[in-house]
């Protein structure tokens, strides 16, 4: 697919219905285009440099097999190794996991991290998945990506319904298939198994240091200032309490069956106190409202944590917060991002606000290569300088360039990866 059927595309679709493969090569190459590279660099990053698809039997609890569909992208390994997580969901595709080691390549490149971006699916329902079925599922999708992986090739991390047990199985299969020990080849463990401090909170711990920058550069103090908070999984949830702990007035929360809201502030501790293992509340209370009237709600910082397209062209002129920091993967339409920024909201792209966790994983990483590892102070301390600086230059060309943060986003997260391209003679 070239450039122009890039354009097509846009033009033939609704951009409202785009999926996330055609809106990230959309942006993508508008940056570079920003950045002055030509049509031939864009036709390499437009699309992984490796798509892995592999089969995975796996011997189920009554005795019968049971064959799961798995994937692995490799987008750019001109800077380095990929990097990038390994989610088990019943309804990922192919063009979603494309985009997504895209996305993982945005946020290596704006943390300035020695990492292309990869990213890895197992068709699945984990919920629907006995422990001893998860296991051996585990290991038999390292076994099948086991010649594509490794601590100087591509390491992969916890991702949507995975956690640091499944890192441990599959930590633990490749060391059995390579015969040797091996921390470095995944991240995201255990910390007995050479996992990193504050790891599990990295995500939302990111979020939080963008909402404090981003309240700065509007003037709002985060003591008192309104937050509401779409979602209230693992990410949400550590965000409404890290952002309570700071003082901030937590007005609103929502998961998949509804939304809380109280213009006082809600007892975030209670809520966190009362939610089941999946993140839901919501169906405790009476009163609940739907996600969609909490998202109009006016507040000073409205944090999507949930799903994509949940802000679009439909609802982007009835959203009133006045900074808006995208938590999960995608909440955001090209259309919305477009209308908000014409109506004056800032919006703090999910490339720049994700990027926590792919930089702890890049700490564990590191502590592993070293055999060194450091306490939960050293590595928030170094989270939080190395987001703080991204923002700080993401915020800086947003403001000369006269452009949203997205866009300046992936003009910083594609810039190195570019550069490294043309370097190595590749284009």
């Amino acid at each position: 697919m070239g450039t122009n059927d890039v354009t097509n595309r846009v033009d033939e679709k609704d951009k409202e219905t785009l999926n996330l493969l055609t809106s990230t090569q959309i942006v993508i190459h508008d940056a570079l285009k920003k950045l002055g590279y030509n049509e031939e660099l864009f036709e390499l990053l437009k699309e992984p440099l490796r798509m892995v698809h592999v089969r995975i039997p796996v011997r189920m609890d009554d005795g019968s097999t049971k064959v799961f569909t798995g994937f692995r992208a490799q987008h750019n390994d001109a800077i380095g190794p990929t990097m990038g997580g390994v989610r088990f969901h019943p309804r990922v595709d192919v063009d979603e996991v494309k985009a997504l080691s895209m996305w993982m390549s945005m946020k290596c490149g704006i943390a300035d991290l020695p990492f292309g971006g990869g990213k890895g699916a197992i068709l699945c329902n984990p919920r629907t998945l006995s422990f001893g079925e998860l296991e051996r599922l585990s290991r038999g999708y390292v076994r099948a990506i086991s010649q594509i992986v490794g601590p100087t090739k591509d390491i992969p991390a916890p991702d949507m319904y995975t956690n640091s047990q499944i890192m441990a199985w599959m930590l633990d299969e490749y060391s059995r298939f390579r015969k040797y020990d091996s921390p470095g080849f995944i991240t995201g463990k255990p910390l007995v198994l050479g996992g990193s401090e504050g790891r599990e909170k990295a995500g939302a711990a990111g979020v939080t240091i963008c909402i404090e920058e981003a309240a700065k550069k509007r003037g709002i103090r985060i003591q008192g200032a309104r937050i509401i908070v779409q979602g209230f999984g693992n990410a949400g949830s550590y965000i409404a309490k890290f952002m309570h702990e700071r003082g901030a007035k937590i007005i609103g929360i929502s998961d998949v069956y509804g939304a809380l809201y109280n213009p006082d502030g809600l007892n975030i501790n209670y809520l966190l106190d009362r939610r089941d293992s999946f993140g839901t509340v919501t169906s405790l209370f009476e009163g609940a409202i739907t996600n969609k009237e909490l998202l109009e709600h006016d507040c000073d910082v409205l944090v999507p944590a949930a799903i994509a397209n949940q802000i679009t062209a439909e609802n982007a002129s009835n959203i009133r917060a006045r900074i808006v920091v995208e938590a999960a993967n995608g909440p955001t339409t090209l259309e919305a991002t477009r209308i908000l920024s014409e109506r004056g909201i800032l919006l703090v792209p999910d490339v720049l606000a994700g990027a926590g966790g792919v930089t702890v994983s890049y700490f564990e990483w590191v502590q592993n290569n070293q055999g060194y590892y450091w306490s939960e102070e050293e590595v928030a301390e170094r989270l939080r300088k190395k987001l703080v600086n991204s923002f700080n230059q993401i915020y800086d060309i947003s403001q000369s360039r006269n452009i949203d943060m997205r866009l300046a986003a992936y003009m910083v997260g594609v810039g190195k990866m570019a550069e490294a391209s043309l370097l190595r003679g590749w284009v």
